[in-house]
């Protein structure tokens, strides 16, 4: 009983946090779209851009994205995003964001029954809830269902790594 008020009360938390009505709202654009116009993905974007991904996120999916905010990749040690966006380094970078990627439309409701989930990239990402937080690996999802019309995302505040 306890553990069914706990995922109870944990989801009730997760729906209030997610973002606006707006952004909700937004189905009709694609993952990629509400990425640029969020302007606090502007580091995953020109990322996604780089590893020629752009043409895939806005693919028919469906795709959930683990998304790092621009504050996750600025606290990566210095140098790495730039060393990351260098065209000899484009196998790393698809490797590093395609494991942010989950097959399928995974809503929050579900995230949190989940341990793990595969990627993408071809690894599993760890998946557990810590006081009352889900987290994704080292990352907290700090924000959840930004439905997009292919897919979902899910901001979360740290870059996670294969």
């Amino acid at each position: 009983m306890k553990s069914l008020f706990t995922r109870t009360a944990l989801i009730a938390l997760l729906v209030w946090a997610a973002p606006t009505a707006n952004a909700q709202d937004d189905a009709a654009k694609d993952i990629v779209d509400i990425a640029v116009e969020a302007g606090t993905f502007n580091t995953l974007v020109a990322a996604v851009t780089a590893a020629d991904l752009v043409d895939v996120l806005k693919g028919e999916g469906p795709f959930t994205v683990f998304a790092p905010t621009d504050e996750a990749f600025a606290a990566l040690p210095e140098g790495t995003v730039e060393n990351l966006l260098k065209p000899e380094n484009k196998d790393q970078l698809v490797a590093v964001l395609t494991y942010h990627v989950v097959p399928g439309r995974v809503m929050a409701a579900d995230v949190v029954t989940l341990t793990e989930a595969a990627t993408v990239q071809g690894s599993t990402v760890d998946i557990s809830v810590e006081d009352g937080a889900v987290k994704v690996d080292n990352a907290t999802v700090v924000a959840t269902d930004i439905k997009a019309s292919n897919g979902v995302i899910h901001v979360i505040d740290a870059v996670i790594l294969p």
